[in-house]
């Protein structure tokens, strides 16, 4: 069965966008061995342009065919023009207020997240990525598998939490941890099943 991952980059204090959806002031710690690392380990994760920009465009897909985003996630990109963002994956937009596609490589949906994803993971083929935003990791938080949190050295106080969901414990266990020179972090965190009282 295919494997939902939250690959995300926050903030130390867990926010993955600034309170309007921008995620600019993320951007001077993608860099030196960091993005080397994005590059080796998750090429399908870059922009179409930026692959192109950093002569990965024909890289293969490593861990994903399936990139899935709500509209907040989107928009940034389609605001200059950016109108299919992942043109190597398959591009799954979440909207209730986007009723056509302004790309016919982007598939908009108003479907039930968790639905959609349950039949997803059914299928053959890679990984799903889901790349955000807050609000449908919050729906999908009981079918993701993975988190791989890129955390950057920088607290903002306020912002689009990783999460935005009702409280409800979910269980992950660490499974790999690696420090650039930059003071990013990346954590890759498995789930497991619940803890029990007793």
């Amino acid at each position: 069965m295919r494997k939902l991952t939250y690959y995300v980059g926050t903030t130390l204090d867990g926010f993955i966008a600034a309170p309007d959806g921008d995620y600019q002031f993320l951007m001077p710690y993608v860099g030196g061995e960091f993005l080397s690392h994005l590059c080796a380990e998750y090429p399908e994760t870059l922009p179409t342009p930026g692959r192109a920009a950093m002569g990965i465009a024909e890289a293969p897909n490593r861990r994903f065919d399936t990139v899935l985003m709500g509209r907040g996630t989107y928009d940034p990109g389609l605001a200059v023009g950016l109108t299919s963002p992942y043109a190597h994956l398959r591009q799954i937009v979440f909207s209730r207020g986007l009723t056509e596609s302004p790309d016919p490589a982007v598939e908009v949906t108003a479907a039930d997240p968790l639905t959609l994803v349950r039949e997803l993971k059914r299928q053959d083929g890679l990984g799903l990525w889901l790349c955000g935003g807050g609000e449908l990791a919050g729906q999908l938080l009981p079918e993701i598998d993975e988190l791989v949190i890129k955390q950057s050295p920088v607290a903002i106080g306020a912002g689009v939490p990783l999460f935005r969901a009702g409280f409800a414990p979910h269980t992950f266990a660490l499974v790999d941890s690696l420090v650039f020179p930059n003071g990013v972090i990346v954590r890759t965190y498995g789930r497991t099943a619940a803890p029990t009282s007793g």
